[in-house]
């Protein structure tokens, strides 16, 4: 199953590493006349490859809080309902 963090990753780390580089790449100019002389590009080009990482290293470790339902006593007793059900020929929820 793919966590939504590695995808949300790998844009913030695509899009981060495109202001970052080019950032120094932009007249210095542009950035006195609107910006006080800071380099919007490049500063917030490394906060979203930061970002970025950081979100598709969680992603990757699977740390999601989905568990299987043999890894709770609540999911182990709904399994054994299910199968109680099935062996006796009745339907399931709702009828389905």
């Amino acid at each position: 199953m793919l966590d939504i963090r590695v995808p949300i990753g790998l844009l913030f780390i695509v899009l981060g590493a495109i202001l970052a580089i080019a950032g120094p790449f932009v007249s210095q100019q542009a950035y006195q006349d609107h910006s006080l002389g800071i380099n919007v590009n490049l500063w917030w080009g490394l906060v979203m490859l930061a970002f970025g990482i950081f979100m598709f290293v969680l992603g990757r470790r699977g740390t999601s809080a989905v568990r299987s339902t043999e890894d709770s006593p609540e999911g182990r007793r709904l399994e054994e309902t299910e199968e109680h059900r099935e062996r006796e020929g009745g339907q399931g929820p709702r009828g389905h």
